[in-house]
C-alpha cells in the first residue's frame, strides 16, 4: 500500500477516489465483502474512495476484474491511478471535460475556502439557471442540455448546505456586471440573483473595477480551492480544456495575485449598490 501523505490532494488523486467511490456505491456490495475480495481491509477501501491512499495498479486491477468493471473505464481509472502523484494536470477534449468536472465538484465538495476570479461572466457557483442554460446553450458538443444546466445550479448546495458549507469569495469583474449576458429579463434575474446571495454568511461578492493598469489577473480567470488538511489547488479553464495546478509554487502565485485583486475591488456594501445600480 502506498501512503500518499501530501499527494493525498493531487487533482488526479481526488478524480480517482471520485471514480472508485461511483464503483463501490454501484456494486452494491458491502465495503467489509469488497475488502475481502480484493485482498485488503474495508477501511483501506475506504481510504481509496475517499483520496486518503493511492492504490497500487495492482490492487486496481483486482478491483476492476471484481467489480467487471468495462475496458474503456478500466483503462481510465487506471491511468488515474497510475498518473496520481503527478501534481499538475492538463485536461483537453470532451473527455477531459468529465475528468475535469469531476474534480470540480469534490474540490468544491471538500474545500472549505474558494476565491473565484471571474473577469467576464458571474461565477459558476453563483449563476442562475437561465444564465447558465445561455452560456452552456452555445457549446454544440454539450448533450444533455438540461441535465448540465440542472447540475451548475445543484452544485450551489454547497454554499448553503447545513454542515461545512464552501466560504466563497467571488471577485467579479465590472464586465460581468455591466454586460451581464442574456436577455434583459435573464441578466436582471441574473443580477437580482447576486444581491441575493450576497446576503448569505457564506458568500462575499466583490467588483473589481476596470482599469488601465497592467496586473497578472488580466491574464484570465481561475478559482484557489483551499482545503482544512491538504495543500490548495488551482483551477484554471477554457473553452475546451482546463488545467489544474498543484505545485506548490505556482499555487502560492495564484494566491498573490487572487489577494491582489481583492485589493483593487470594491467593498462588499459598495459591490451591492453597484450590481443594484445595473439592474434595469
Amino acid at each position: 500500500m502506498l501512503i500518499v501523505g501530501k499527494s493525498a490532494g493531487t487533482p488526479r488523486t481526488r478524480a480517482l477516489a471520485v471514480a472508485l467511490r461511483r464503483l463501490v456505491t454501484d456494486s452494491g456490495l458491502p465495503v467489509r465483502e469488497l475488502g475481502k475480495r480484493v485482498g485488503v481491509s474495508h477501511g483501506t477501501i475506504s481510504l481509496w474512495t475517499n483520496g486518503k491512499l493511492i492504490p497500487k495498479v495492482s490492487q486496481i486491477d483486482v478491483l476492476m476484474q471484481v467489480l467487471c468493471v468495462p475496458d474503456v473505464e478500466r483503462h481510465r481509472i487506471r491511468e488515474l491511478t497510475e498518473h496520481a502523484r503527478e501534481q499538475d494536470w492538463l485536461t483537453i477534449g470532451q473527455p477531459g471535460v468529465t475528468e475535469q468536472l469531476a474534480v470540480v465538484l469534490e474540490c468544491e465538495r471538500t474545500a472549505k475556502y474558494a476565491t473565484d476570479w471571474a473577469p467576464d461572466v458571474i461565477p459558476g457557483l453563483l449563476q442562475t439557471g437561465d444564465y447558465a442554460r445561455t452560456i452552456l446553450g452555445r457549446r454544440s458538443d454539450l448533450p444533455n442540455l438540461d441535465a448540465r444546466v440542472a447540475l451548475r445550479v445543484g452544485r450551489r448546495d454547497v454554499l448553503t448546505r447545513a454542515v461545512r458549507p464552501l466560504q466563497l469569495t467571488a471577485l467579479v469583474g465590472e464586465k460581468a456586471i455591466r454586460y451581464c449576458i442574456g436577455s434583459p429579463t435573464v441578466r436582471n434575474h441574473q443580477l437580482r440573483y447576486l444581491l441575493t446571495m450576497a446576503e448569505a454568511e457564506t458568500v462575499t461578492i466583490r467588483v473589481v473595477p476596470l482599469g488601465h493598469e497592467w496586473h497578472p489577473s488580466r491574464m484570465g480567470p481561475f478559482i484557489v480551492y483551499e482545503f482544512e488538511d491538504d495543500p490548495p489547488i488551482v483551477h484554471l479553464e477554457h473553452h475546451r480544456s482546463g488545467t489544474f495546478l498543484y505545485n506548490e509554487n505556482d499555487v502560492e502565485e495564484y494566491r498573490a495575485i487572487a489577494v491582489e485583486t481583492g485589493e483593487r475591488a470594491m467593498t462588499p456594501e459598495k459591490s451591492a449598490a453597484f450590481i443594484a445600480k445595473h439592474v434595469k
